[in-house]
């Protein structure tokens, strides 16, 4: 038997045919899909914009990851249209386990959607700089701790100074209860792509408004984690992504 971390996660979480786990649901210990900071700071974000736009093909053509970022402020307009493009509601009021939820732009398995998004503001047009809940529900940022964070994100994710310089940090956590309800261990394979969909989206919507973006998968969790007032375990940091205005040679 091998000692490999991750191979043994593969072995122990694949299907087989004639072996598919199979239990009844029950929707009395089903997670919400939405987090809410109810009692914090609400900042509610421009409309986003759905219609024109440059072309997919474009985009596919030019993203690249960016890591220079100038001093130029990001818009709000920017930043919901970024927002709305990783994990945004695109078609509200769909019944699914007995609840009515709404399908988003990122797909997610079973539509149950385990990911939350954070932010690190370093430089938003009219927004303090701090850490900040995306409310997917309600198109708001929910102040978690004002404050100057960029600097300590850097370091948290291995000295990496661009998360410092650039006007937004998203950290990406997972509550793996949402998917385990559901797929159990198999659960965790599903985290980790609905993560990937999502910093795709992200990575094109900033390319689509002219800004760049980077994803960061190298950090030191734990600390990421505390930054958040988050737990590690029923919910942790599992990706981030710096977005900025291109620094010009």
């Amino acid at each position: 038997m091998s000692n490999e971390i991750g191979k043994q996660f593969c072995l122990n979480t694949r299907y087989e045919r004639g072996k598919l786990p199979r239990r009844p649901l029950s929707l009395s210990t089903k997670p919400s899909v939405y987090k809410t900071y109810e009692n914090s700071k609400q900042i509610q974000l421009p409309e986003p914009q759905t219609q024109q736009g440059p072309g997919l093909w474009q985009l596919l053509n030019q993203r690249r990851s960016v890591r220079k970022f100038s001093s130029k402020a990001m818009t709000q307009e920017e930043l919901s249209q970024i927002l709305w493009a990783t994990q945004g509601v695109t078609e509200p009021g769909v019944p699914a386990y007995g609840e009515m939820i709404g399908l988003r732009t990122a797909p997610s398995a079973g539509a149950l959607y385990p990911v939350e998004t954070y932010l690190c503001i370093n430089n938003v047009i009219g927004i303090d700089p701090g850490l900040y809940h995306y409310s997917i529900e309600n198109r708001t940022l929910e102040l978690i701790i004002k404050g100057d964070f960029g600097e300590a994100l850097a370091k948290a994710a291995l000295d990496q100074e661009m998360l410092a310089k650039g006007n937004v940090v998203v950290i990406w956590t997972a509550i793996f209860e949402r998917s385990k309800w559901k797929y159990r261990q198999r659960a965790y394979r599903y985290v980790f792509l609905d993560a990937g969909h999502i910093g795709q989206n992200l990575a094109l919507a900033a390319e689509g408004l002219g800004l760049g973006s980077c994803q960061v998968a190298a950090f030191f969790d734990n600390e990421v984690n505390h930054l958040l007032q988050v737990d590690g375990e029923n919910e942790s940091a599992i990706y981030l992504s710096v977005i900025g205005h291109k620094k010009k040679n």
